[in-house]
């Protein structure tokens, strides 16, 4: 086996990013599908205070955003980041928004319960998301009280969100497993496990660019550590079978550099590119970065590519709003810049 293929799990290349969420509802209001106007901006106030008021120091690394006086592109481009969901950034109703200034935690507030504490670090970092998330809620609950059941938990909107409140997901490359049409039988394993996938943006979105979000079901009658465990334990079965994936496509490795070299010739010099070719051709040459076959290329390149490169994103870099098309040939041009294509 080739030794980039060996030391892709030490480097996290397969794992591009981990993240826990916790919901959370106050006990004083109703929860958000039925509060009222006024109802709304109390329970944003009152997280607000909870968590800018205090007197612990990450009050001093979280800032408030008025997400409802937000324009829809810069909403656009907190979801393409993972900060926030679809559901959130394009609710008419009262919201509100607390974000670290790294971007690694995000308060939701008057999304689908009345907060979300989530945590977001690159490459396999569970442990240290719980450690985060963790934090924020227990300086939150010094000041507000949650609904609470002894007997089912934390109480929460949907149903499966019952107990811990806890979602534990993990956002991974499998490109070999999908290209020698593996990723079947995997996601088989991982369901009969209480594992669910879903797309590159959560639950009924599409998979591109071969990234999957692996994520556990059910958060009722399991402590946060076992969920953390577990999800741990699964993130690392699936990397083993990515990288054993990988070295038989090693196998060909003529058959494979050729569909690695075409896709970054293509993707560092043509003039346009949809967002999903794109993402593909992203899938494609991060490959053969960690398989050491494509060289001299910064991996953080590739990691800012697939963010800037999104819709929202793109316009953001250029400070205009643009058409599909204009988008295709800006998202084209902004590539042969970053990776210096003719």
């Amino acid at each position: 086996m080739e030794d980039s293929v060996k030391k892709s799990r030490g480097e996290s290349g397969i794992v591009v990013s981990s993240r826990v969420r916790l919901a959370r509802n106050c006990v004083d209001y109703p929860f958000p599908p039925k509060l009222s106007i006024d109802e709304a901006i109390k329970v944003v106030d009152t997280f607000k205070s909870a968590v800018i008021n205090s007197k612990n120091t990450l009050s001093e690394k979280l800032f408030f955003v008025d997400s409802t006086k937000m324009l829809p592109l810069e909403k656009a481009c907190l979801v393409e980041k993972h900060l926030v969901s679809r559901d959130f950034a394009f609710k008419r109703e009262i919201t509100g928004l607390l974000m670290s200034e790294d971007e690694t935690v995000s308060l939701m507030i008057n999304e689908e319960d009345h907060l979300r504490i989530q945590s977001i670090l690159g490459g396999l970092q569970i442990s240290k998301c719980w450690e985060n998330c963790n934090l924020v809620d227990n300086i939150i609950e010094e000041n507000v009280e949650y609904a609470y059941s002894d007997e089912l938990g934390y109480l929460t909107s949907c149903p499966t969100n019952i107990g811990t409140g806890m979602r534990v997901s993990i956002m991974v490359h499998l490109p070999a497993l999908t290209i020698l049409g593996y990723l079947r039988n995997v996601i088989d394993t991982v369901n009969k496990l209480g594992i669910t996938i879903r797309g590159l943006y959560g639950e009924g979105s599409d998979f591109m660019g071969n990234l999957y979000q692996f994520s556990n079901q059910i958060s009722l009658g399991q402590p946060e550590d076992e969920i953390i465990t577990k999800t741990e334990v699964i993130a690392q079965r699936i990397i083993e079978q990515e990288e054993l994936a990988r070295e038989k496509l090693m196998d060909e490795r003529l058959q494979l550099e050729d569909r690695l070299f075409r896709s970054y010739g293509v993707f560092s010099n043509a003039r346009i590119l949809s967002s999903n070719e794109c993402m593909n051709m992203l899938s494609d040459v991060r490959l053969g970065i960690e398989l050491g076959i494509i060289k001299n290329i910064n991996m953080e390149v590739i990691n800012e590519l697939m963010v800037v490169t999104q819709p929202a994103n793109l316009q953001k870099h250029y400070q205009n709003i643009l058409t599909p098309v204009e988008r295709d040939i800006k998202r084209a041009e902004l590539i042969r810049e970053k990776l210096g294509g003719i």
